[in-house]
């Protein structure tokens, strides 16, 4: 096993030369006016710095997570406020023809009653022609006679 100075097997890390190992689990270890190990505090350094730019990352992710939403937010407020137009638009344009249908509706009755009308004198015109051709088959068979 190495010495409690040789780094060759821990990974670079060395002993702390007042308080031992450098990965204590104490959080006591440290004060301000000790003299520190520099490699410790690399270490911390490079840890904070990481640390930071992970959670960075996490927020700027969120972030645009929330301008994403927002955005399709803003897009469909805008559909709905084109569908909204859309339908009053279609609502008025109703409204302007049961207006005119209304106008309309005695014209389109008088309409119906001579539709009515011309087809009974379509019907009493083919009476009419029936009963004339069995009058002139009757007058032709009195004529030969």
């Amino acid at each position: 096993m190495a010495s409690t100075n040789d780094n060759s097997d821990d990974g670079g890390i060395t002993d702390s030369p007042k308080k031992g190992p450098t990965l204590s689990t104490s959080t006591s270890s440290f004060e301000a006016l000790d003299p520190h190990d520099p490699n410790l505090s690399k270490l911390a350094t490079t840890m904070f710095e990481k640390t930071s730019d992970y959670l960075i990352g996490e927020l700027t992710l969120s972030q645009e997570d929330y301008t994403l939403l927002e955005s399709m937010n803003k897009a469909t407020a805008t559909k709905y406020a084109d569908m909204k137009q859309i339908s009053q638009n279609i609502g008025k344009s109703l409204n302007e023809l049961n207006k005119k249908y209304e106008s309309l509706r005695p014209m389109l009755e008088q309409i119906d009653q001579i539709e009515d009308s011309v087809n009974k004198l379509e019907q009493a015109a083919y009476k009419l022609d029936n009963y004339s051709k069995r009058l002139e088959a009757k007058f032709k068979g009195l004529e030969k006679r």
